[in-house]
């Protein structure tokens, strides 16, 4: 039996990984976007329309029914409430796709998917104030208005971070554009540092597996496996795919934060905050999450970047990497420590 799937999104990044995959496995795939941005994968019926219009959401509605919904562009709460709201008569199951950042603990502390959320309790204590803590309000008000129309069919999906070709905020793509330049290359923190991304093709594959599987309301974290990879293994495959040559000079992150350095955004991935990378992900591993070496979403996300292919804008890319400038004087602060 051909299983029939609706992307809400479907043009860009895990949108568009997630109908490609849903083809792969030779399903019936709609994909519900403006049709601005990115473009639909071959072999998709394209509906356009604005999710935040009701009257938009009632003519998807009609169109209907289907198996799964798979939703990796709900925001905001407001936005999920109308769309879970049409759509909780003509899918069978709704997979939404939310974030880590919901937890009231992070990324300060160590986290499973049984710890309350953003909706539930305050941000703990001494919360740092450059964690965006908004974001994860708008992700976990969003789950809760999910529930209340969905009940047993919905599955939350809470990655970390996501990595891949047409990856949107910039983190791994800025890290191979610096590492191309070669010379000495500013490597923050400690090299034996774990991290924990995900690929957007691993999250897509999970999404359409639980699409499938999921029979009672279920909430799954996507990390990687402990150990999977640390900031030394993902700087090192960077100067691989690129053939640059390049060094890398660890500074203490004590000393980048002393003199001026914005963690997370300026070099991405690095984070001081013990509960960042803290994330556990068994629940979905041992529910079949798979997810590939992160030196082939490197190799991959460097063949996309000089394909000439661009990923669509986002705001958020702005405040992504460090100028040269700045990294020339941290590293000559450095040398004369």
């Amino acid at each position: 039996m051909t299983i029939s799937v609706l992307v809400m999104g479907g043009s860009h990044f895990l949108g568009r990984a997630v109908a490609v995959e849903a083809l792969r496995r030779g399903w019936s795939v709609a994909v519900f976007n403006r049709g601005k941005t990115g473009r639909n994968p071959d072999g998709t019926h394209a509906i356009q329309g604005d999710r935040t219009n009701p009257k938009d959401l009632e003519r998807l509605a009609g169109i209907g029914p289907w198996d799964a919904v798979i939703d990796t562009s709900g925001m905001s709460a407001d936005v999920v409430n109308l769309a879970t709201q049409a759509l909780a008569e003509v899918a069978t199951r709704y997979v939404y796709v939310s974030t880590v950042s919901v937890y009231a603990g992070w990324p300060l502390l160590p986290l499973t998917e049984d710890l309350p959320t953003l909706a539930e309790a305050e941000p703990v204590s001494g919360m740092p104030s450059d964690v965006v803590v908004s974001y994860g309000v708008d992700k976990a008000d969003a789950e809760k208005a999910a529930r209340a129309h969905l009940g047993r069919a919905l599955t939350i999906l809470r990655p970390g971070v996501i990595l891949g070709p047409e990856e949107y905020v910039g983190r791994l793509p800025w890290w191979l554009r610096r590492v191309e330049r070669g010379g000495r290359v500013l490597a923050p923190g400690r090299p034996e540092q774990t991290i924990s991304p995900v690929d957007a093709r691993d999250v897509a594959a999970f999404a359409c597996d639980r699409a499938e599987a999921g029979r009672e309301a279920e909430i799954f974290n996507l990390t990687s496996p402990k150990n999977h990879a640390t900031m030394e293994s993902f700087l090192r495959a960077c100067i691989e795919v690129t053939g640059s040559g390049a060094s890398l000079e660890w500074v203490d992150g004590g000393f980048l934060l002393d003199h001026g350095a914005r963690q997370w955004t300026e070099l991405p991935l690095w984070r001081t905050y013990p509960g960042t990378w803290a994330v556990s992900g068994v629940r979905a591993q041992e529910a079949g999450l798979v997810c590939r070496p992160l030196s082939e979403t490197v190799a991959d996300t460097w063949a996309w970047l000089t394909s000439g292919e661009t990923a669509v804008d986002n705001e958020r890319a702005a405040h992504i990497g460090m100028a040269e400038e700045k990294e020339t004087a941290l590293l000559a602060a450095w040398d004369a420590r």
